[in-house]
């Protein structure tokens, strides 16, 4: 293997890590403020895609079509909170995973029938011809996905440490009884939590799609990477969850590139099963005597 194929592979890995990265920060913001597995995640991803495309269709311009398949995918993760996580809160802890594959599963079913089987695209977001750096390829589409995910870590950066919702969620996330009894409204910030994550899954789908045909059914998949990533990272900790997705990424284009597409996942998984022995807390991860 050269320089080049190395820097293709990388560059590869890290625009798909960026994805995983980015629905790795929706399950851990639902996680540690509701301490519920979001196996739903993925089907945000879908809904903001392929409404993103159906808007488009309808005659949007793009840069309308994208704010406002954002906005809906998150007032359906309000409404999913409100109507089917908040009755059951005091549920077991599996019946909550339960309800969210569940929920998973409906989705799925509800984008077929809504959207069909038949593959949609999107047109790239950059219009920019691919750019040539040392043997290797890079798609612009690339270069925008890693500005997405640097801008949005620093707007979770300043919403988190800077704004007092910010810090009302990470209350809740730290330590929600504490929390609960300084006045913080732990009901409101899981609305909050699930309608961020929603907004971070529908801007992942809408990113993706230009680079890979948009169908009913992509959610699951990436989802499920999304939650790996989350747990090779570390789960108390966005920063981890993106260097989980990242490492996740770039593990499955080497993998992928130097032996067999086909045993990508296996690898994936297999190192999940490395760090869970290993690393339980992730590889980012710090151990903790709270609940997070």
């Amino acid at each position: 293997m050269d320089f080049a194929q190395f820097l293709q592979f990388l560059i590869t890995g890290l625009t798909v890590g960026s994805i995983y990265a980015l629905l790795a920060i929706g399950f851990v913001t639902i996680y540690n403020t509701t301490g519920i597995l979001n196996f739903a995640q993925g089907e945000f991803a879908m809904i903001g895609a392929m409404s993103c495309i159906s808007l488009i269709g309808f005659g949007l311009p793009m840069f309308a079509a994208i704010p406002i398949a954002i906005l809906f995918t998150a007032f359906i993760g309000l409404f999913i909170e409100r109507t089917l996580i908040k009755p059951a809160r005091k549920s077991a802890p599996v019946t909550l995973v339960v309800i969210t594959i569940g929920l998973s599963i409906f989705l799925k079913g509800l984008g077929l029938i809504i959207w069909g089987t038949y593959p949609k695209t999107l047109s790239p977001i950059v219009q920019i011809k691919p750019i040539h750096f040392l043997g290797a390829v890079i798609n612009p589409q690339s270069l925008f996905i890693f500005a997405i995910l640097i801008v949005l870590l620093a707007l979770l950066y300043f919403f988190f440490d800077k704004t007092f919702i910010g810090s009302a969620l990470r209350a809740s996330e730290t330590n929600p009884r504490a929390a609960s009894l300084m006045g913080i409204n732990t009901q409101a910030m899981s609305g909050l939590s699930f309608t961020l994550a929603a907004a971070l899954g529908a801007i992942a789908g809408i990113i993706i799609a230009p680079l890979t045909d948009a169908t009913y059914e992509m959610g699951f998949l990436i989802g499920l990477k999304g939650f790996v990533a989350m747990v090779i990272g570390g789960m108390n900790n966005i920063s981890g969850a993106v260097m989980g997705g990242l490492v996740l990424g770039v593990v499955e284009a080497f993998s992928s590139g130097l032996l067999s597409s086909t045993y990508s996942d296996a690898i994936s998984f297999t190192v999940l099963l490395l760090v869970l022995f290993f690393r339980p807390n992730g590889l980012f991860g710090k151990a903790t005597g709270l609940r997070v």
